[in-house]
């Protein structure tokens, strides 16, 4: 991609983890944006209101990466004794920029832990441990490799979700002990694991909101031509068209 084309790309937003002394995010995201024809910007989480604002006017979309546990304060229960790792400063800062996103009609794709605090944020709830509250012989939190598919899932038919990945089922990986359980109320499931697990969320027509509880970036960035790099191509095109708004 010429210098030219990539200062024309629609800038794609990708939220980072906070740690002690860094931030961090996986770079398959970077590249599956960059593939898709987007310029990634790492926004670094924080709590500043003002910092928040000037990110979300220089960004075209959204894209909410994995992480840890949403504290469950957000929808309004205690935390369950298998609740993992929460960060109070990813929470305020991801619920803050989701707010101003939907505000501005920005396009949004959340990946994992990205559809979780998208369903919590928009007023949704989430299984805050998947072995424990809802057992399965479907294996949800698979680490390695991660490539390779754990499960299957089965989209529904004529939604935005199918019309985007041009497939009603495929084999995803799977990290994840949480999962959603009350859907946000202008959120849709349009996909489901074997054991009826949503899958995915889908925002069309209102909001231009897609997203998954896998990881696609993993598959894009080992394989240039897998049928994923889909979710970052339909992102970066959305957010061509409502840029500026």
């Amino acid at each position: 991609m010429g210098l030219q084309a990539l200062a024309q790309s629609p800038v794609i937003g990708v939220t980072a983890s906070p740690g002690a002394d860094e931030q961090s995010v996986g770079i398959d995201y970077f590249t599956a944006v960059t593939m898709a024809g987007g310029k990634p910007l790492l926004l670094q989480a924080t709590c500043d209101t003002a910092a928040i604002d000037e990110m979300v006017a220089s960004i075209d979309g959204l894209l909410l990466s994995g992480g840890v546990d949403i504290d469950p304060a957000y929808y309004g229960e205690p935390p369950h004794p298998m609740l993992g790792e929460v960060n109070a400063v990813r929470d305020t800062f991801e619920m803050a920029l989701i707010e101003r996103a939907v505000a501005r009609r920005m396009p949004i794709l959340g990946v994992c832990r990205g559809m979780q605090v998208l369903n919590v944020a928009l007023g949704g709830s989430l299984w805050q441990d998947l072995p424990s509250q809802v057992p399965s012989v479907v294996a949800h939190k698979v680490s390695e490799p991660r490539t390779a598919a754990a499960h299957d899932v089965y989209i529904e038919p004529g939604t935005k979700s199918a019309e985007v990945i041009g497939v009603t089922s495929l084999g995803v990986n799977s990290r994840h002990h949480q999962a959603v359980k009350k859907i946000a109320p202008c959120l849709t499931a349009t996909a489901w694991s074997p054991d009826a697990v949503i899958e995915m969320l889908d925002g069309y027509p209102d909001l231009p909101i897609l997203a998954v509880q896998w990881h696609p970036e993993n598959f894009v960035a080992a394989d240039p031509t897998n049928s994923m790099l889909r979710f970052f191509t339909s992102l970066v095109e959305q957010a061509r068209l409502t840029r500026g708004r």
